[in-house]
């Protein structure tokens, strides 16, 4: 039986004050690309780029870069568009230099990204890896070398990545490390030369090292792959590394190794019962700056008080809202600054540290008031085996927390976590009427090794448990009613949806599976050639088709069919690199062989999920009437 842990909540406003339910905004407002966002400064300071909605010979708007000159911290003059993309919005993109913008872009979404570059000044682009059917990535912005940046791609072998220094002006491309076959990542200290590697044969992981670009790779550190070492970047000397580590511990923390001494770790920093997520570096100061971790919410550790300061500066002016650092100039005198929280995606200033003023640039989503979105309570129960499970919930704004359809929404990855902060697929949901539970099962990540690894082998069976026993807290907390419940989640939330309504097909009144596994067999064979190196690591932790082929079959929804009773509507993109397609036709097939229909929509120009507005808005407006029909939320 569930060891239920209470949550008291109430239809009421941040006041305090009892809140009517608000109006049901636009789909296109919660969905839609911000009017202007993605803000970046060069690095002298002189220019802004950002990205915004743009229309080209009539075709649908994609986000392209534009840029503008600043007078201090503020936009003047007209914006001129840098890039004319117009098949799908531009993945991401910075300044190199104040000169060069590189940004790369992938086609219908079969996440092959090609990296380019484009002079601000004469719009030149030059596409720095014009390889068809090849996968390339920006390795180091080399911001000493205003002539090139490191770029990795799998042009030579299609499952391995070597790295290439390139020029952003004429676009040649000169070899800087090969990769031996089993390179999973590289590491380049602060001169920006290619100095550790981690190596993999599936199952051991491999920390590389060398003294210089011009010596072999040496092995450093040999470990399982349950154990984590991740070089983060080199000390200000180039001598030794910080790196990310859970030798010898259940948590992830910040250690500093010394390739002289590589079995012995210097601890820098760790919490405990939470991994450490990511660090920061000063380089102009050449100063260790921060680490981050989440527990309910982000959390920060600052080493210098230059850092901290200026942190503590900035949330003075932002009271209620967390803040994030998201570019910097190249004296790392102004910042852009995000703010947020868990009912606005905020708005975004630059932050002048010697004026320490704050200059705001834009509302990211003004179409959404914040006191009409919903708050993201972090909850936490007990599993049916002893663990704790972590999750958030949101409660529609202005309704009695009794008796509320719900809609369970299991993440994606699955070694991944849900984490709080504004989420739009949870706002729209709860504008809507529904009470949403997002739960960090066993296997999801930020929690340690142990409950990490007590998702290994457990896909459809203890994974799915955590999330059937979640549904049941609701329900034991008198919040949601049991008739009115739904799932739908991505990927892996695609793969428990479809899980769930074969292990407990009474649970669930509907379903919704985007882009979701339902075969463990096929999955592991339609993996991208880049995964590959990894297959044997996956076989540890999913199964293997032929030593476990009776789990993964009994644990494959497209196999289990006959089970399935629960109204369903699938969503696939046809170019999916990750899921491949067969996944949802096979699910799809069996369920139509059995004379039993289900709505399905697969769109050509999508991959891993839909990026295209008008994707996107067709998808929600269809999962918006299937709920509606099978959930009736009006009913509250």
């Amino acid at each position: 039986m569930l060891a239920f842990i209470k949550c008291h909540t109430m239809a009421r406003n941040q006041k305090g004050q009892t809140h009517m339910p608000p109006k049901h905004y636009a789909i296109e407002d919660f969905f839609r690309n911000p009017a202007r966002g993605y803000f970046r400064l060069a690095d002298n300071g002189a220019l802004l780029g950002f990205m915004e909605p743009a229309s080209i010979d009539g075709k649908p708007a994609r986000m392209n870069v534009f840029v503008q000159p600043l007078e201090g911290s503020k936009p003047t003059g007209q914006p001129r568009q840098l890039t004319q993309e117009t098949e799908r919005d531009i993945a991401q993109y910075f300044w190199k230099g104040s000169d060069v913008v590189i940004y790369e872009k992938d086609f219908n979404g079969d996440e092959n990204f090609h990296v380019l570059a484009v002079d601000v000044h004469t719009g030149q682009v030059t596409d720095l890896t014009p390889f068809p059917g090849v996968r390339a990535s920006i390795q180091d912005d080399l911001v000493d070398d205003p002539q090139h940046v490191l770029i990795s791609h799998n042009q030579r072998n299609a499952e391995v990545f070597d790295v290439y220094r390139a020029n952003v002006h004429s676009g040649e491309l000169t070899l800087v490390a090969e990769n031996p076959g089993n390179v999973v990542g590289w590491q380049t200290d602060h001169m920006g030369q290619v100095r550790a590697a981690l190596a993999s044969d599936g199952l051991d992981t491999v920390v590389l090292y060398r003294d210089t670009e011009s010596e072999p790779f040496r092995e450093l550190i040999k470990a399982d792959f349950r154990t984590s070492i991740y070089p983060e970047f080199f000390t200000p000397d180039n001598r030794e590394l910080y790196a990310f580590s859970n030798r010898g511990r259940d948590n992830v923390a910040l250690v500093i190794i010394d390739p002289a001494k590589p079995d012995e770790e210097r601890m820098v920093f760790e919490v405990q019962g939470y991994d450490l997520d990511g660090a920061g570096y000063s380089h102009q100061r050449q100063v260790l700056t921060m680490v981050s971790y989440q527990t309910d919410k982000p959390q920060y550790h600052f080493f210098d008080e230059l850092t901290a300061q200026r942190f503590a500066r900035i949330r003075e002016k932002l009271p209620g809202y967390e803040v994030a650092l998201q570019s910097e100039t190249r004296d790392e005198n102004k910042y852009i600054v995000a703010a947020y929280n868990d009912r606005s995606p905020g708005s975004r200033y630059i932050y002048d540290t010697g004026l320490n003023t704050l200059d705001k640039l834009a509302d990211i989503n003004p179409a959404l008031p914040e006191h009409d979105m919903a708050t993201m309570q972090p909850i936490k129960f007990q599993s049916r085996d002893g663990l704790t499970i972590h999750g958030y919930l949101t409660l529609p704004v202005g309704r009695e927390a009794q008796g509320l359809p719900c809609i369970i929404n299991p993440h994606g990855g699955p070694w991944v976590r849900d984490s709080w902060g504004f989420n739009p697929e949870v706002q729209f949901m709860a504008n809507r009427g529904y009470a949403v539970l997002q739960i960090n099962y066993r296997g999801s990540t930020g929690y340690g090794r142990k409950f990490w690894e007590a998702s290994f082998g457990q896909w459809g069976l203890s994974m799915q448990d955590d999330i059937t026993d979640g549904v049941q807290w609701l329900i034991g907390q008198g919040i949601a009613d049991p008739s009115r419940i739904a799932i739908y989640g991505g990927s892996y939330g695609g793969y428990a949806t479809l899980a769930g309504i074969v292990s407990t097909p009474d649970l669930y009144a509907a379903a919704v599976d985007y882009v979701g596994v339902s075969n463990l067999l096929t999955f592991l064979t339609t993996i991208p050639p880049y995964w590959k190196p990894m297959l044997t690591k996956m076989h540890c932790m999913v199964g293997d088709p032929e030593k476990d082929r009776q789990r993964l079959e009994a644990t494959s929804p497209a196999l289990n069919a006959d089970k399935i009773r629960t109204p369903l509507f699938i969503a696939q993109g046809a170019h999916d690199p990750r899921v491949n397609k067969n996944e949802s036709d096979q699910m799809v097939d069996a369920l139509r062989a059995r004379g039993v229909e289900v709505e399905y929509m697969v769109k050509d120009n999508e991959g891993h999920g839909f990026h295209n507005d008008e994707n996107k808005f067709e998808f929600y407006a269809r999962m918006e009437a299937f709920l509606a029909q099978h959930l009736k939320p009006a009913s509250t």
